[in-house]
C-alpha cells in the first residue's frame, strides 16, 4: 500500500518530536532505530524511508531544537532586557530541570553534540552564536553574553546532576541572582 505524501512528512514529523524528547530525556546514543521506531508504533524497518542514518536524525534534531531554542531564548528582532530576564527566570527554573524533554537541548544533547560529526558541531556553533549575538545585541556585551549563556547551561547541568531538590533550587537560584547582578551592573 503506498501512502501519500503528506502521510510520509507526517510520519517523519511524528519520529522527530518523539526522538527529540527521547534524546532530552534518555541521550540519544541510548535508543537504538529499532526502539525510536517502536515509540510512534512502526518498525525499525520503516526508519531508511525517512532519514538515510541515525546520525542524520541526529543532526536533524539537533538543528530543530537550536532553532527552537533560539525563538525561545532570542526572539525575533529586538530584545528588552526585561524580555531577557524573564527567559532567564524561565531557564533557571525547577520546571526546566525536572522536565528535560521539554527544555533546551544544550544541557540534555551538549556532550553528545561535541562528540558528533564536525558538520554537527558546526551546526550547533552556527545556532549558538545566532543566540549569542541575540543577547549580545541586547546587553551590549559580546563577552557577557558568551558568560551569561554558558552559565545558564552550566547551572542546568549541575541542577539535574543532584539529588536533592533543595540543592537544584540553590544552584539555580544563586547563578540565577548572579545573573541578574551582572545585567544591573554598568558595563
Amino acid at each position: 500500500m503506498r501512502y501519500s505524501t503528506s502521510h510520509k512528512q507526517e510520519t517523519r514529523e511524528r519520529l522527530l518530536q518523539s526522538s527529540a524528547v527521547s534524546a532530552k530525556k534518555e541521550g540519544f546514543s541510548s535508543v537504538g532505530v529499532d526502539g525510536l521506531m517502536k515509540a510512534i508504533g512502526l518498525s525499525g524497518g520503516a526508519f531508511y524511508s525517512h532519514f538515510s542514518s541515525k546520525d542524520e536524525l541526529f543532526a536533524t534534531i539537533v538543528e530543530r531544537e537550536l532553532s527552537h531554542s533560539l525563538e525561545r531564548l532570542g526572539g525575533e528582532g529586538e530584545q528588552s532586557q526585561a524580555r531577557l530576564r524573564r527567559c532567564l527566570k524561565q531557564y533557571l527554573s525547577m520546571s526546566h530541570v525536572e522536565q528535560p524533554e521539554a527544555g533546551c537541548a544544550l544541557p540534555t544533547l551538549g556532550a553528545e553534540i561535541s562528540r558528533a560529526s564536525v558538520e554537527v558541531r558546526q551546526q550547533a556553533q552556527d545556532w549558538i552564536c545566532r543566540l549569542q549575538q541575540c543577547w549580545a545585541q541586547t546587553l551590549g556585551d559580546e563577552a557577557l553574553a558568551w558568560s551569561i549563556l554558558s552559565q545558564c547551561v552550566g547551572a542546568l547541568v549541575v541542577a539535574r546532576m543532584l539529588v536533592s531538590p533543595d540543592m537544584q533550587r540553590q544552584v539555580l537560584k544563586s547563578n540565577h541572582d548572579r545573573i541578574v547582578s551582572q545585567l544591573s551592573e554598568p558595563t
